[in-house]
């Protein structure tokens, strides 16, 4: 290649403009128009301006695409090396760049001119079996000065090739605009494609204009065309793929522990054993530290993550996770990487402490999900601290950190699990629920443990020193590091702290004590409140009461001298953990009886029988459901963090209000049909397919023996014959005893 000279003198091309190179100094050069303007630039912006050009002088070369000559077939390769030999001897006189020796007397400069040496040059290569000819080798030079050694490979070898091949373009641009309609549609096949496609060529162009290539050409076609285009696949592929950003993509960046924490929640691919053999799918809720992949916090739940759910993250992250009886001492913070002697001597918290980091959070980042974006939540937020980053709707990219732990967990924790279900059904075993061995709360502390030796101490990908990029950390060597130039400040959370991230209602204090949900809750220390307003004008004189919904036996009413804890009235009657959505499932089995106080004292009996029979194996499978699923939620670690077992206050003394008049002394009758898949929020909504627990209060001999007529009128049916036996329990119990009584069996007879 002959390279472009800048002399003084030169006519360039800069900026535009014509101009002449005056003075050459180090550096700088002073140019001038014919219009006698000047100035002076330095030598590298001259070079860098695109329009730059030296008027009169060779086109400027081009360095050799390397990389792509790489890339060509040896023998491609091998071939424009050889012709740049041929080049240079014919220009040169010598084959080679070093001009070593003395030219070969047919292409020697001195004595042949250029056209003999191009002429002797051509007969070479034909005898050599080439069929060049002189006008062959004047066009090799000349791409040769142009482009260098890329200008003397075989255009065959490096032409473009299109991937839908010579397909008519009509075509490709109706296959693409199909696959493009259809991408929030249902999966089909490629036969309804390719229809399509013929459809929309006849509406644009006519019938019988634009003819469809075959049937396994127009499949290739579409393959090329849809190929890492998310055009193709399942439909939640599709959406998935559409769901994302245009790229380029912006990496979350976080450089200090907790600046951002990323929360989710997702069905944990395992069964678990509620109690009394009952199965069913659980909850994984987690909270990660994305400058540190750390696992802050995870919780199990039963199906249905609640708002004090995600709250309580909140208080795990800021908590020491304790070591456990059975834990190896390696899982002890004293053990690890992370600086432990420092760090016990500003939060003595740490000294028991496992190996999992302590981090506060600075921001969250959330998806649209109710539990999330709940007023609790919130403002459990907002009492740390906290601020609350929510990502767009069905943006899963966006939290694409946490996504990818919950694989991660799948693929190192829960597949070697009995129970395993997979991913989906097509992943399930055939005795996914049979092989179910471990309980909620052993799954948790599986879990636990899990999270300190498989997690924290595995090495993460992802965590890497961008001038170290071979050596990758695991999140507690990250977190030491961290901590160290960002500091570490303990958070310790009284009780108070706890009940603040419960959920909230605002409620009247009246005579018998704060009623919500059914339940009514009332304690001594009340008395100088009740019937009188709340100083928060803005709630209509209503108080600030929290409640745990795995824990119905208690609220918190905050009073001016700090917060009460107030029993539900009827908590000795039920001697079994019980929660919220268990309450609810007896609720409406005898809502329909009259009077409030005796409504809510049905319902306590009630429960305590559901709970009772449910322990030793009696009752429907759907009652051993619920009371299973209570249970479960009861073993899980209680949010208060009380030093001394909790003192409950007395129950109070039954009244005429809320007393609870009888004993409950017939069983219930058994049913069958109940699915431990069944949601709970169905009751209602389809009575005469499920069995209901109901249970109310007898209302003396006149409605016994109303009953007993109904049933006469409408024939000896199985309902009216259990109606009598559930009778004549209750005559042999005696006067103070109770019925159960079945409103839909007795429908169904008349």
């Amino acid at each position: 290649m002959t390279q472009a000279i800048v002399e003084v003198g030169a006519r360039l091309r800069y900026d535009g403009r014509v101009w002449t190179l005056a003075v050459l100094e180090g550096a700088r050069a002073t140019l001038v128009t014919d219009e006698g303007a000047s100035a002076v630039v330095l030598l590298p912006h001259l070079f860098a301006d695109p329009s730059f050009e030296v008027e009169g002088g060779p086109a400027p070369g081009r360095v050799a695409p390397f990389g792509l000559l790489e890339a060509l077939p040896v023998e491609v390769r091998e071939r424009a090396l050889a012709w740049q030999r041929h080049v240079r001897e014919v220009e040169t006189g010598f084959p080679d760049a070093v001009g070593q020796g003395a030219p070969r007397e047919q292409f020697d400069p001195a004595t042949r001119s250029l056209a003999q040496r191009e002429r002797a040059k051509a007969e070479e290569l034909t005898a050599a079996g080439w069929a060049a000819s002189a006008a062959t080798v004047r066009r090799m030079r000349a791409r040769y000065r142009s482009e260098g050694l890329w200008g003397l490979v075989d255009g065959r070898a490096v032409r473009e090739r299109s991937a839908v091949g010579r397909a008519d373009e009509r075509v490709v641009a109706a296959v693409r605009k199909v696959l493009e309609g259809q991408r929030e549609r249902s999966t089909g096949t490629l036969v309804r494609l390719r229809r399509r496609v013929g459809w929309l060529l006849e509406e644009e162009y006519g019938a019988g204009a634009v003819a469809l290539p075959p049937a396994s050409t127009f499949n290739r076609l579409v393959h090329a065309v849809a190929d890492g285009q998310g055009l193709l696949g399942t439909a939640a592929q599709r959406r998935w793929h559409a769901s994302r950003p245009a790229p380029p993509f912006t990496p979350t960046v976080a450089l200090r522990p907790g600046e951002l924490v990323m929360l989710d929640s997702t069905p944990l691919d395992v069964m678990a054993v509620l109690d009394d053999g009952v199965t069913g799918r659980v909850e994984l809720s987690i909270a990660l530290d994305v400058a540190t992949r750390s696992i802050c916090a995870a919780v199990l739940r039963p199906m249905g993550t609640r708002s004090v759910d995600a709250a309580m993250l909140l208080a795990q992250m800021v908590v020491p996770a304790a070591m456990r009886p059975g834990w190896d001492a390696a899982l002890s913070m004293q053990r690890s990487v992370i600086p432990y002697e420092r760090l016990v001597a500003l939060d003595a918290r740490l000294e028991q402490a496992a190996a999992r980091p302590v981090i506060m959070p600075e921001t969250v980042v959330v998806d649209q999900g109710r539990v999330y974006v709940s007023a609790s939540f919130i403002s459990a937020c907002e009492s740390l601290g906290v601020s609350v980053q929510p990502v767009p709707p069905a943006n899963g990219p966006a939290k694409g950190n946490v996504e990818r732990t919950f694989r991660a967990i799948a693929d190192g924790f829960s597949q070697y699990l009995p129970g395993h279900t997979g991913s989906d059904v097509s992943q399930r075993g055939t005795a996914a629920e049979q092989d179910a061995c471990w309980s909620l709360t052993q799954l948790q502390e599986l879990l636990d443990e899990w999270v300190i030796c498989g997690w924290q101490e595995r090495r993460h990908e992802a965590l890497r020193h961008p001038m170290m990029p071979r050596v990758a950390v695991s999140p507690n060597e990250m977190w030491a590091a961290l901590v160290a130039l960002t500091g570490h400040v303990p958070v310790p959370l009284s009780a108070d702290d706890y009940v603040e991230l419960l959920p909230l209602r605002w409620q009247a204090v009246n005579d018998y004590g704060v009623r919500f949900g059914y339940r009514t809750y009332d304690h001594p220390g009340l008395n100088p409140y009740r019937r009188r307003r709340s100083p928060r004008a803005d709630k209509n004189g209503r108080w600030e009461v929290h409640h745990n919904p795995y824990d119905p036996n208690r609220v918190w009413v905050r009073l001016p001298e700090g917060w009460l804890e107030v029993p539900w009235v009827h908590a000795g009657a039920v001697r079994r953990p019980f929660t919220a959505f268990t309450f609810d499932h007896v609720r409406r089995s005898v809502e329909r009886r009259h009077g409030r106080e005796e409504h809510e004292a049905a319902i306590a009996q009630a429960l305590d029988a559901l709970l009772r029979r449910a322990g030793q194996g009696l009752g429907t499978r759907r009652e051993r459901t619920v009371a299973a699923r209570a249970q479960a939620a009861a073993q899980m670690t209680d949010p208060s963090p009380a030093t001394t077992p909790q003192q409950w206050p007395a129950p109070l003394a039954p009244g005429a209000s809320y007393g609870l008049p009888g004993s409950f002394t017939v069983p219930l009758q058994d049913a069958d049909g109940w699915d431990a898949d069944d949601s709970l929020d169905d009751l209602e909504d389809d009575p005469d397919d499920e069995d209901y627990l109901l249970a109310a209060l007898a209302d003396g001999p006149d409605a016994a023996a109303g009953h007993a007529d109904e049933a006469e009128v409408s024939g000896p049916t199985a309902e009216t014959a259990r109606d009598q036996a559930a009778e004549q329990t209750l005559d042999a119990a005696g006067a103070g005893g109770m019925r159960i009584y079945d409103p839909y069996q007795e429908a169904q007879a008349w």
